[in-house]
This record gives C-alpha cells, sequence and structure tokens, in this order.
C-alpha cells in the first residue's frame, strides 16, 4: 500500500511545504506549520459561467439588482446599504460573543422576504430551535438544516433556492473535494471557494460565521478573508452589554463602518443613538473628559477616563483598555515635555473608554490627555466640554478629519463647548461655541480655572 503524503500548511496564510519549517518564508509567522494529509488531485470548481469570454469593460451592462435589506437599520449600513445579491460575508469574533444570535435575528429577518436555510454543523435543531423560541425567531420560512458536507449543502440550496444562506461555522463544514479534516487549512479555503462560486452562480446572500485565534484573528488561512467580499468582526466584552459590528472589508460599502447594538435576554437590540448611550453614565468626577470620535461614518460621543495615582511599584504602571497603550505612553511623554511642569514618574496611569468599546483614531488624542490632566490636578473638566484632536510628538495639535459631523453630534446631545484643533475651526458650520487650540500647553488653560488647581494628595 502507497505511504500516504504529508504536507505542512502554515496555519496564518496557507503556504505550504513538504517538511516543518519553524518559521513561515511567506508570511514570516512563527511556528505556524501544521502536518495535514496531501489532498488528491481533483478537478476544478464549477466555473461561474460555462461561456466565460474577455469582454471591453465599456460594453459590461451594469446589474442593477436592487440590494436586500437585513430589516436591521443598523447592519444595513454596514453592509453599505443592504445584502448585495451574490455576496459572500465572513461574520468573527471570540467564542460567546452573539455571532450565532445576531445571525439567527438576520434570518429571520430576511426570512420575511423569501425562504432562508440556516446550516449548522455545531449544534442540533433542537438546541437551535430552544435559542430561536427565546428569540422569537420562529418564522415559517427559516429553515434549519444541520449537516457539514458542502455538496449535500448546495444539493439542498439547488433544490430550495433559498433567498439567503447561513452557514454557521466555515470550520466544520468540508468538501468532497479536498481528503484533510474539516477546520483544517486547505478544507477552510476550499469550502470558502466552493461556497463563493455557488453564491455567485445562483446570486445568493451568503454568511460564514468563522472561528478566531487567540490573538483576535479569524482562523484558517488569511486567504479566507481574501475570498469573501464582506468581512465583519463582532466585537465587545462579554460582560458588558454593548456589542459593536465592524467592516474589516466590503468590496459593496465603506470599511470601518460600525453598528452597536445592546444585548438582552431576548437577543440583540440596535442602539439608535448610541453616543447618548455611550455618555448616559458619565461621571463629573476628576479624570473624565468627553471626546469626539467617528467610526465609518458614524460620528460617537465616548467617555475617557483617566487615573493617576501614586505608584508602589520601581517602575510606573501604565494601563489602557479600548485604546492603543503604546499610544496613551507618547501622549504622556509629549505631556512631562512640552506641558510646562507635567510629570508622572511618580505615577501609576490607568485609561479607560467607558462602555467597552475600542477606538483606534487619532482624534481621540486631545480627550486622553484632558482626562489625564483632570485626575492629574483632581480637577473636573466642565459638563459641557467636548474635545477631539491629534497631538504631535513636537507638542503641536493636528486637524482630524470631519470635524463638522464630530460637532453637530456634540450639539444635537446638548453640548455647548468644543476644543479643536486651530486648523479645523474654520471647518466647523455647527451651533456651538468654538474653542481652538494650537499646542498641547494651551490645554490646561482652556480645561481649567488655574487658580483652583488641586493636584490629588498622595496616600
Amino acid at each position: 500500500m502507497a505511504k500516504k503524503a504529508i504536507v505542512y500548511s502554515c496555519t496564518e496564510c496557507g503556504a505550504q511545504a513538504t517538511k516543518w519549517l519553524g518559521r513561515c518564508p511567506d508570511c514570516n509567522a512563527w511556528n505556524s506549520y501544521a502536518q495535514e494529509d496531501a489532498p488528491a488531485p481533483v478537478a476544478h470548481p464549477q466555473a461561474l459561467s460555462a461561456n466565460a469570454a474577455p469582454m471591453p469593460i465599456s460594453e459590461i451592462g451594469a446589474d442593477r439588482s436592487p440590494r436586500v435589506s437585513t430589516n436591521i437599520e443598523s447592519l444595513d449600513r454596514v453592509l453599505g446599504g443592504g445584502l448585495v445579491p451574490g455576496a459572500v460575508t465572513l461574520v468573527g469574533g471570540e467564542p460567546g460573543i452573539g455571532k450565532s444570535t445576531l445571525l439567527l435575528q438576520v434570518a429571520d429577518r430576511l426570512a420575511r422576504n423569501g425562504l432562508v436555510l440556516y446550516v449548522s454543523g455545531e449544534e442540533s435543531p433542537t438546541q437551535i430551535a430552544l435559542r430561536a423560541r427565546r428569540l422569537g425567531t420562529l418564522h415559517e420560512n427559516l429553515c434549519l438544516f444541520t449537516e457539514t458536507s458542502i455538496d449535500r449543502i448546495l444539493a439542498e440550496v439547488e433544490k430550495l433556492r433559498p433567498a439567503a444562506l447561513i452557514v454557521d461555522s466555515i470550520q466544520t463544514v468540508h468538501t468532497s473535494a479536498n481528503a484533510s479534516m474539516p477546520g483544517s487549512i486547505a478544507q477552510v479555503r476550499d469550502s470558502a471557494g466552493v461556497l463563493m462560486t455557488a453564491a455567485k452562480r445562483l446570486s445568493l446572500p451568503v454568511f460564514l460565521i468563522g472561528h478566531i485565534t487567540k490573538e483576535g484573528t479569524i482562523a484558517g488561512p488569511k486567504t479566507l478573508e481574501h475570498i469573501v467580499d464582506t468581512v465583519l468582526y463582532f466585537e465587545g466584552e462579554k460582560f458588558q452589554n454593548y456589542r459593536v459590528v465592524r467592516a474589516y472589508k466590503n468590496r459593496f460599502g465603506p470599511a470601518n463602518e460600525v453598528a452597536i447594538f445592546e444585548m438582552h435576554d431576548t437577543g440583540l437590540e440596535e442602539v439608535p443613538n448610541p453616543s447618548a448611550a455611550l455618555i448616559s453614565q458619565r461621571s463629573q468626577s476628576a479624570g473624565s473628559a468627553i471626546l469626539a470620535a467617528v467610526e465609518g461614518t458614524r460620528p460617537l460621543l465616548i467617555e475617557v477616563q483617566a487615573l493617576v495615582s501614586p505608584t508602589h511599584f520601581p517602575s510606573p504602571r501604565r494601563m489602557a483598555m479600548g485604546i492603543d497603550a503604546n499610544r496613551v505612553t507618547l501622549l504622556l511623554a509629549v505631556l512631562e515635555r512640552k506641558a510646562g511642569g507635567a510629570t508622572f514618574a511618580q505615577n501609576d496611569i490607568y485609561v479607560n473608554l467607558a462602555g467597552g468599546l475600542t477606538i483606534d483614531e487619532p482624534a481621540l488624542d486631545l480627550g486622553v490627555v484632558a482626562a489625564v490632566l483632570s485626575s492629574q490636578r483632581n480637577q473636573p473638566v466642565a459638563h459641557d466640554v467636548v474635545l477631539f484632536g491629534e497631538v504631535g510628538l513636537l507638542g503641536e495639535i493636528r486637524s482630524v478629519s470631519q470635524p463638522d459631523l464630530r460637532a453637530r453630534e456634540a450639539a444635537a446631545l446638548g453640548f455647548r463647548r468644543i476644543i479643536v484643533p486651530h486648523s479645523n475651526a474654520i471647518e466647523i458650520r455647527a451651533d456651538i461655541e468654538v474653542m481652538p487650540v494650537r499646542r498641547i500647553e494651551d490645554i490646561a488653560a482652556l480645561l481649567f480655572d488655574e487658580s483652583q488647581s488641586r493636584p490629588a494628595k498622595r496616600v
């Protein structure tokens, strides 16, 4: 009997080698090669069109097929206006964050417009039905199918011709075109490729749920994210009620667009006014500031909290939640160097974005600086002030994008003053008092009454 061929595949990028390698030569990942059986030679999947031929782009008619609404307004915005027929959407997130709950609710809403096939390779129909009863997602057009074979799944799709297909999850299904185990690099890649081909051929919107690795990226080869049309990440703290759906890739709409939901016993509910919800429990104490961020096209007002306390360690601690810790360290260095006497060598500093959100935007800098100075001086920031702006290494306050959008959101929620980079001030048309600032050393004078500054006492 012939010896079975063995190959080694990189779990990060899908590159293959005939022997184990400590470092992948393609993506430079360490210790990422895993052993699997070499796939047997098979025919290529069915082409998108049997009669495909080169054509001048000017002669190709635009597809006027309307987008399909998910009947969830926030999700439609993230998708760029709804589902595009034939689009494949990959949804990733930590275990227990609510991926299956979200897509079961999406399936129920889509079932109002036609048959929806929900395929699960992880749960039985009884288990899914129990959750559906709790969520109230029992539409008669929602069909459950527990199967892991791509061939059988596509056979049912050909027979039922559903309006949408949901696969939970891509790591549990397999195709007969590949002999490796379900969940392996090759199986995930090939299964996604077969589903993508079927989606384009049938103009069928497809949702795929993807597991994530301990680093927070979707498990499987990186080619999986290249194959699909849209990549959504479901984010949030398990012990917080808020969940964020963020578009990391979207061929048919803006990337980095976000939708915010709140988790309840009956499922996920849209948050119609995220800014109001995020600052509803804001503190009036020292160490709190309200900043204006933009995620995609959505403005968000977020409370940033800072705590500056005497250290009991040889090296002061620096911790940040919801914001890049390296960015916080950089801002502290600029404050010490440029802000006229601020020193943190004997202080532990903790920074947190309230609400469990994670935001990565330079415009947060000014809000972080305000919160840190407020905590250090033990003097609260005025309750009617909002800030945004990027802080440069030389202490200059640099302009950011969409200043008027941020200012309008602040004005709509009752804030009367906004501190902005000087170069952004001329762009703001909102009905709010604009306080421009050029240098980081000028921030304290705008925020605080210098005569009432009182540093926190050492414990």
